[in-house]
C-alpha cells in the first residue's frame, strides 16, 4: 500500500455497495475478469491512491469471493466488513463493449435477495461515506444500510450519493423512492448523470432536475458521457467541459470520477474546479485501459506531485 502523507491521517473512507465479478466483452469474446461494482471500483481505485479504506458489502464464501477479498487487500482496502455467505455464489456481470467502448451488462445472481449480516464500521467525524446504485436502496438490506447512513450523518461524516440507477429498476421504483429521497437528504453531495435522472425522474434538463433534487439536498454534480459537467448548488450552476479522449473501455468510468473527486476533497483540494479536474482526470485514465481502476502509472505521478 502506497502512503501518501499529504491525506488526513485519520480519515477514511467507507464504501457502501454490491461487489461482482466483471467479465469483459469485446466482438463477443472475453477480454478480462476483474472484480468490481459501482462504489467498490471507486474504493479500490482509492486504496490504491494510499487512502485509508473500507468496503462493506457482501460476496459467497466460493472462489469468486476469495479472488475479490484478494483484490481489496491487495489495493490496501480493509475486508473486516465483507459479509461472506457460507454455500452462496458471488454476483458475475457480464459487459459487453460496443463500438464506442461502452458497456451493456447482463448480471447473474445466484441469490435474489442479498444480506449484510457481519461487522459493521463505527463512523467518525471525518470519514467519508459513498453509497449509491441499487445496494443502497434495496428493501432486503435496507435497515442496515439506512441504519448506517443515520450513524454517519449524525456523526458529521461527509456523505457522497451516487445515485447510478439503471433502466432495468424503473419497476422498483415504487418502491424504493422513500429510499431515494432519504438517501438524498442525508448527502452531502448528489451525483448523477442525465441517463440516471432521465430513468428516476423523467426529467433530462439540468434546471429541472436540480429543482427536484434541491428539495432533499443542494448539490448536484451533473455529468453527461462526453457533455460538459454540471455542478448545482444554491448559488447557481458551473459548467467544466470534459476533454475529449479515445476510450478503450468506459466501464468505471463514472466510479472513478466520484473516487478522484473525494481524492481531492481528502487532498485539502477546496476550489470545485480542482475537484472536477482531478475527478475527470481518475475517470479518463481508466477509460483507457481495460480494467475498473485507476492504473499503477497515474498512482505514480500522484504521489510525486
Amino acid at each position: 500500500m502506497i502512503t501518501n502523507n499529504n491525506l488526513k491521517a485519520k480519515s477514511r473512507v467507507i464504501g457502501i455497495g454490491e461487489t461482482v465479478l466483471d467479465i469483459l466483452f469485446k466482438d463477443d469474446q472475453p477480454l478480462k475478469a476483474v472484480p468490481g461494482g459501482s462504489t467498490f471500483n471507486s474504493i479500490v481505485s482509492l486504496g490504491r491512491a494510499g487512502v485509508p479504506c473500507a468496503m462493506v458489502t457482501e460476496v459467497g464464501d466460493d472462489h469468486v469471493g476469495d479472488i475479490i477479498c484478494r483484490h481489496l487487500s491487495e489495493n490496501g482496502v480493509s475486508t473486516e466488513y465483507v459479509c461472506r455467505h457460507e454455500q452462496v455464489k458471488s454476483h458475475l456481470s457480464l459487459a459487453f463493449l460496443d463500438e464506442n467502448n461502452d458497456a451493456q451488462y447482463a448480471f447473474y445472481k445466484d441469490h435474489a435477495a442479498v444480506s449484510l449480516d457481519g461487522k459493521l464500521p463505527l463512523i467518525a467525524k471525518g470519514d467519508v461515506v459513498l453509497f449509491g446504485s441499487f445496494f443502497a436502496i434495496n428493501p432486503a438490506i435496507r435497515p442496515v444500510v439506512e441504519r448506517l447512513l443515520l450513524m454517519a450523518h449524525k456523526a458529521c461524516a461527509w456523505l457522497y450519493y451516487d445515485i447510478n440507477f439503471r433502466k432495468n429498476h424503473i419497476a422498483d421504483l415504487p418502491n424504493v423512492w422513500d429510499n431515494i429521497a432519504v438517501n438524498m437528504r442525508l448527502a452531502d453531495v448528489v451525483r448523477g448523470s442525465v441517463e440516471d435522472f432521465g430513468y428516476l425522474l423523467g426529467l433530462h434538463d439540468g434546471e429541472a432536475i436540480y429543482e427536484k433534487v434541491s428539495t432533499y439536498c443542494n448539490k448536484l454534480i451533473l455529468t453527461d458521457g462526453a457533455g460538459p459537467i454540471r455542478v448545482y448548488t444554491p448559488r447557481g450552476c458551473k459548467s467544466y467541459p470534459v476533454q475529449p479522449i479515445a476510450t478503450v473501455s468506459t466501464v468505471g468510468a463514472g466510479d472513478n470520477f466520484n473516487a478522484g473527486y473525494i481524492y481531492a476533497m481528502m487532498q485539502g483540494l477546496k476550489k470545485e474546479e480542482q475537484r472536477i479536474a482531478m475527478a475527470q482526470l481518475w475517470s479518463q485514465d481508466v477509460c483507457q485501459q481495460i480494467g475498473n481502476h485507476i492504473s499503477h502509472e497515474l498512482v505514480n505521478k500522484l504521489i510525486h506531485t
